[in-house]
């Protein structure tokens, strides 16, 4: 579940900011960044890929539901974890309120946020609003669509192609074996050969690598393909 993953840590206690983005380094395997302020998250978010954030209530420029807010309109779905040292009713009511998916009270215990986290990133990837990073594109499944960096330029997927990123992406940069990737995405059809997943692979990467001859994200494997 860890791997690939990228969080965002915002935070502006340095002690307590480093050290739960080096438990999350080196306990749960997971890339992560840290912002102490308001702007440095929201220009994170503009330079980087994340699939969950980590946000304190108390910001020195503003306050955490804010810049919550702020995310949810700005277009970024990724789930968002509020911390806060109040239990209050009233706190979490205004933080759910403003896009948080849940509330964690200080002093917590690492495990009990890292359940959490896992279980949030779970239900975020089977959502209709889940995106992911394939080489430099944003994956939309929800959609069926890749789209660029610089946001002009959207791949409208079939139906089959984005089956066949899903599974791979999930397959977090491990090789996925043919017969695997024709059972996931076809079911079991007698049909269906490996010559149908080539022909979807070929198309694939006529849309979505520079030069599809020499492919940088959609590689083939000895028995099977991956993504870079």
């Amino acid at each position: 579940m860890s791997l690939g993953k990228n969080l965002l840590v915002v935070d502006d206690d340095a002690e307590l900011r480093a050290t739960l983005s080096e438990q999350l380094r080196e306990e749960a395997g997971f890339a992560v960044l840290g912002a102490a302020t308001a702007a440095e998250a929201q220009a994170l978010c503009r330079s980087n890929h994340f699939d969950l954030a980590i946000l304190d209530l108390g910001l020195p420029d503003g306050d955490g539901r804010e810049l919550c807010r702020e995310l949810r309109l700005g277009g970024y779905n990724f789930p968002v974890i509020m911390l806060t040292a109040s239990a209050s009713d009233a706190d979490t009511i205004a933080g759910l309120d403003a896009g948080a998916n849940d509330y964690v009270v200080k002093p917590f215990r690492f495990p009990v946020l890292l359940a959490r986290i896992r279980a949030h990133l779970r239900q975020y990837e089977q959502s209709e609003d889940a995106v992911f990073a394939i080489g430099p594109y944003s994956f939309r499944p929800g959609v069926k669509m890749l789209v660029h960096p610089d946001g002009n330029r959207k791949i409208h997927l079939t139906e089959k192609e984005t089956a066949i990123l899903k599974y791979l992406k999930r397959a977090e940069g491990r090789p996925v074996p043919r017969d695997v990737l024709l059972n996931e995405v076809w079911g079991y059809n007698a049909a269906v050969t490996t010559h149908t997943l080539e022909t979807h692979i070929y198309r694939l990467r006529q849309k979505i690598e520079e030069n599809p001859s020499s492919p940088q994200i959609l590689l083939t494997d000895p028995g099977g393909y991956r993504l870079a």
